[in-house]
């Protein structure tokens, strides 16, 4: 952008920050909480950056009150949180524990008070420990017990929450946790991810379907994927079927299923080697494909990769997720990832906003009239305070502000999106990182818990005050 200009949005454009329960909550025991599969892997030596864990991460669970003033002080208008399943429904059985969801109804309340529009996310990767040592996300009846989940949450907030989110990025779910092993529960098992993948799907739909049950005619259901913006790294052949498979194993395995009814025969073909997808049963295909109301999407980096042979493929082959001597693409051996040039993160993942508009624009194309909403955006910098106490983190305000304009070049361009949550609202437990990456727009002193609103959230509460997008150098 050059010149002064001005970037308007609609008026009725969502402005929202986002957060997921164990990275926040703390209180890992308190009022019936049993564990996660995410608080055994934590506790599991070696598992998490110095034995990091999410029982106190930011205390939210105590502080809540103070973080829903926060975010009324800085202009949001949406806060998209997630449910612990472990606290609502500790064994992943029977009926909820009310001192949990009492917790969540008190949170609600809050947000309504301060003029918050409260967007509920049931799975942010939380599963009760007791579903894990049953079989987790490879056996079958975890779709079920999550659909029960779903109806409790849904029968005891549904009058008071608009907006629903079944699962948030299933891929990780399924193949950082089954097949990488660097998410929890740590299995690396290629054919467990892809049982776990189709499970999460009738999950999903399942879920979706009590949902609608319960929940008032008005309330709207979606999904939030993190769908690959895979780029071949030359346009050889073989260097486009490797982003083909990809594509595959990171996107198409989730949308297929969930908006066509069916698994890519390119998919099955990849994967034939691994499993004969017997798993997949009469009418399981119908349940996942439930009509939605939105689609939520989570964006940070594109992907560039090519084909290779095994032996570089073992040598090569990254994730963006950490994981090096498992993969969790099973069947994509024989691809590698590639760096792609330019500036990076603290997660080394490159800043590249055109990666979030040809995604804006892939799905405005494959699910036309269905509306987008951004539900992750952002970016991790290693931000430190000033004498003063401030945290200035200019790096940040540049990521967002060209993320931002790629959303408005996809609006203008037709895209149906019908907001933006900034991943995250608070510095946090960031999964096996633990401690050591902040993606907060408010600075978090993990021994004293204060919070300190970062200039990327002051810049932030300015656009979502005004609609409006200026010149970085007006902001910086």
């Amino acid at each position: 952008m050059t010149g002064n200009v001005t970037l308007t949005f609609p008026p009725d454009f969502i402005w929202g920050a986002a957060t997921a329960a164990y990275q926040i909550e703390g209180a890992a025991s308190a009022d019936g909480r049993t564990p996660s599969i995410w608080d055994t892997f934590s506790h599991t030596p070696g598992r998490t950056a110095g034995g990091d864990t999410g029982d106190v991460a930011v205390d939210h669970y105590h502080r809540f009150r103070d973080d829903v003033a926060l975010m009324s002080d800085l202009d949001l208008g949406a806060y998209r949180f997630s449910v612990s399943w472990p606290r609502v429904q500790p064994t992943g059985r029977g009926p909820a524990v009310q001192r949990g969801l009492d917790f969540y109804r008190a949170l609600v309340d809050e947000l309504l008070e301060k003029g918050i529009t409260p967007a509920l996310t049931l799975y942010h990767w939380d599963l009760p420990q007791e579903l894990e040592d049953a079989g987790g996300w490879p056996h079958r009846d975890t779709a079920y017990r999550f659909a029960e989940y779903a109806a409790l949450v849904g029968e005891a907030l549904g009058d008071r929450v608009g907006t629903w989110i079944t699962l948030n990025e299933p891929w990780c779910s399924a193949f950082l946790g089954y097949a990488a092993g660097v998410h929890a529960p740590g299995r690396t098992d290629p054919a467990a991810s892809l049982r776990a993948a189709h499970h999460l799907n009738l999950a999903h739909g399942l879920a979706t379907s009590e949902l609608r049950r319960v929940l008032p005619a008005r309330a709207e259901v979606g999904i939030s994927l993190n769908p690959a913006t895979v780029r071949p790294r030359t346009p050889s052949e073989a260097d486009r079927d490797a982003a083909r498979r990809i594509d595959a194993l990171a996107t198409r395995v989730f949308t297929g299923p969930l908006f066509h009814g069916r698994y890519d025969a390119d998919l099955l073909d990849d994967t034939a080697r691994l499993t004969d997808w017997s798993f997949v049963r009469d009418g399981d295909l119908e349940l996942i494909k439930q009509p939605l109301d939105l689609l939520g999407l989570n964006y940070y980096t594109p992907s560039l990769v090519s084909a290779t042979d095994a032996e570089g493929s073992a040598r090569e082959r990254r994730d963006g997720h950490g994981a090096r001597d498992h993969s969790p693409w099973p069947a994509a051996d024989r691809v590698a990832f590639h760096q792609p040039p330019g500036e990076r993160t603290a997660m080394e993942w490159s800043v590249d906003p055109t990666g979030l508009y040809d995604l804006l624009q892939r799905f405005s194309r494959e699910l036309p009239g269905l509306p987008l909403l951004i539900t992750e955006n952002g970016a991790a910098y290693d931000d430190k305070p000033e004498p003063d106490g401030s945290v200035h983190d200019p790096e940040r305000i540049a990521y967002l502000h060209c993320h931002l304009e790629a959303v408005h070049a996809a609006l203008r361009d037709g895209a149906n999106i019908r907001g933006y949550f900034l991943w995250s609202l608070l510095d946090n437990f960031e999964w096996a990182y633990g401690y050591e990456k902040r993606f907060g727009a408010v600075y978090v002193d993990y021994a004293t818990q204060q919070r300190t609103p970062k200039s990327s959230a002051l810049w932030y509460a300015q656009v979502a005050r005004t609609g409006r997008l200026r010149e970085a150098d007006d902001l910086g």
